[in-house]
């Protein structure tokens, strides 16, 4: 979005399995006033305050099947039509999407339109799981850490090399979102600067409740299996 030379629009987010798909079609297309019980006034949606800029769909493999062929229709003609409204409206924006389901599975149980894969799937970034990429995790544990209060206010300063060691070695079914937990969680309790092994060792001890998606968990089982 930023690198975009002539970028003059926002960049616009959405998670598509957060909403129902009513609400979350007239949150990308908008609606008009009285096309549905609740909407008491225009709505614009946000593929239209997108314009000129980069709508993010954030796990779009959640989105709907009916509204998939509306997605697709508004992508292959670039114009939208608010719900209620009569007339079309063009607009135009780069579409980023996301999802950690995997699409190409979806497309063989006919969860995922095809035609749709297709039509998103022009440059694709695979992002591996954490676990996959332990040379992160130090430098994303310090990232996080010198967000923290307890950083900020000098009351901790770095993880010691046995955590550090803890941190690598764990294997971090929540990914990135866990590993941010648990730096939260030991440098909020910390009694010394330096974060010791045995509180990283205990923060993780109470992340091993955490519960994998579905997917998660399958993609796990299959890396472990192969």
């Amino acid at each position: 979005h930023q690198a975009r030379a002539d970028q003059q629009g926002p960049m616009v987010a959405i998670n598509c399995g957060a909403l129902p798909e009513q609400l979350l079609e007239s949150e990308l297309f908008g609606h008009v006033k009285g096309s549905f019980t609740g909407a008491v006034s225009n709505h614009i949606g946000l593929f239209r305050a997108a314009h000129g800029g980069t709508l993010f769909l954030d796990e779009i493999g959640d989105m709907p099947l009916a509204l998939q062929v509306k997605l697709l229709r508004a992508l292959q003609e670039r114009r939208i039509r608010p719900l209620g409204a009569t007339t079309s409206e063009p607009v135009d924006l780069r579409i980023i999407s996301a999802t950690n389901r995997d699409l190409e599975m979806d497309m063989r149980e006919g969860l995922f339109r095809e035609d749709l894969f297709y039509r998103i799937n022009v440059v694709n970034f695979d992002l591996p799981s954490l676990a996959e990429r332990v040379e992160d995790i130090p430098l994303l544990a310090n990232h996080f850490l010198r967000a923290t209060g307890a950083y900020q206010m000098g009351n901790v300063t770095n993880f010691s090399p046995g955590a550090v060691e803890i941190l690598i070695q764990a294997s971090w079914p929540g990914n990135v979102r866990q590993l941010q937990n648990v730096v939260q969680r030991t440098a909020a309790l910390s009694t010394t600067p330096v974060i010791p092994e045995s509180l990283v060792r205990e923060a993780l001890a109470v992340e091993d409740q955490y519960m994998p998606s579905l997917t998660q968990a399958r993609q796990q089982f299959e890396h472990d299996y192969l």
